[in-house]
Formats: structure tokens, C-alpha cells, sequence
């Protein structure tokens, strides 16, 4: 299942473009807080209390300097935005890979919901995956990671990751829910563009 919300717009018109980021950002999180709604009640009668969804998101955009680049300025607004759309989700895990940038984008949801971000091994998706599971916590999980390791912690999960992501994609946000069937459905949103720039 995907959804996928854009905004066409005119960057010139301030007014107009403001107006649509502020649509776009009820849409989402009014989506986000009635899918998490649903996933607590589903999995209410668990004995253990999975997390009641994960979300996994690529770093927001990086700099180019040095092994280790922290966020350029749009990624820092993503971040920000990324910590807006999630703030009423119900998180109560942050994990992050050691980097700079993965840090950057987890933090200012960190900050918001008083949770400490966890470090975690990109090269070790397994164990991440099964901590996360073993989490016996009334809430949502969010997991910061790297284009080329998020796909592979979503199929682990038990979802579906889709198409690889690009180098220049940074507003792919996966939302993993799983049903009382045990399966796991994965639902593909989108971080709203930082300015008026194609993404």
C-alpha cells in the first residue's frame, strides 16, 4: 500500500506554498496518529507488547565534507519536519546508526519527546531487529538508517521495501504495521518537501 502526498507548486508564491505545506502536514499526521491508533488496538491482546509500528527513515540530506558530514541546512528542516509529522505517533524507541547525519535527523523528535536515540550497527541489522522486537513497550519504534541498509532492516521486519533507494532520495518514510494475522503491512509516506524544490 502506498500514499503519496505532493504539492505542486509555485515557489515564488509564499503565501500559497506555506498554505500547501501546512495541508500536507495535517494530512500526514493525521494518517500517521489513526494507522498507530489502529495498530495499539490490534495488538492489544498480544501477551507481549510488540511495538505497536515501526517507522524507518533515511538521514535527512548530507554535507560533503569530511568521512563523517553532518546535515546541510534542507536536511536540518527535514529533520524538523520529520519530528512534526511523528510527534503525536506514539513513539516512545529512537535508534540511530553512530553517524553524524543519522543522529542530526533523529534528534529534534528526540528532543520533542524526551526519548534518548540508542545507537545501533548498521552492519548488524539482525540484532537490531530483534531488539527491537523484544521491546515490551505500549508504543511506536523509530529506526534511522542509511539508503543502503534500510531495505534490507524493512524486509527483516517482515515488510516490503519496494524500489532501492537513490542517492538523492531522502523522503521515503516507511510505516510497518502488523496485523492480528501477524503480517506485517507496509505503508510507503513521503517527508514534505523542505522549500520549493523538486525532491
Amino acid at each position: 500500500m502506498g500514499i503519496k502526498l505532493n504539492a505542486e507548486l509555485d515557489a515564488g508564491d509564499s503565501s500559497g506554498y506555506h498554505a500547501a505545506m501546512d495541508q500536507i502536514f495535517r494530512r500526514m499526521k493525521g494518517i500517521i496518529v489513526a494507522m498507530s491508533v489502529l495498530a495499539s488496538v490490534a495488538a492489544s491482546g498480544a501477551a507481549l507488547a510488540e511495538p505497536s509500528a515501526i517507522y524507518l527513515v533515511r538521514h535527512a540530506e548530507k554535507g560533503t565534507d569530511g568521512k563523517d558530514p553532518g546535515l546541510t541546512p534542507r536536511g536540518l528542516a527535514r529533520a524538523s519536519n520529520i519530528a512534526a509529522i511523528l510527534g503525536q505517533a506514539g513513539i516512545t524507541a529512537i535508534f540511530s546508526t553512530p553517524t553524524v547525519r543519522t543522529q542530526q535527523t533523529a534528534a529534534p523528535l528526540a528532543q520533542r519527546l524526551g526519548v534518548t536515540v540508542q545507537p545501533y550497527d548498521p552492519r548488524a541489522p539482525l540484532a537490531l531487529v530483534e531488539q527491537v522486537k523484544a521491546l515490551n513497550v505500549d508504543g511506536a519504534v523509530l529506526v534511522v538508517g542509511h539508503s543502503n541498509t534500510l531495505p534490507e532492516l524493512v524486509r527483516l521486519f517482515g515488510g516490503t521495501p519496494g524500489a532501492d533507494i537513490g542517492e538523492e532520495e531522502y523522503a521515503r518514510l516507511y510505516q510497518l504495521l502488523r496485523g492480528p494475522d501477524g503480517q506485517v503491512k507496509t505503508i510507503l509516506l513521503s517527508s514534505p518537501p523542505v522549500d520549493g524544490a523538486a525532491l
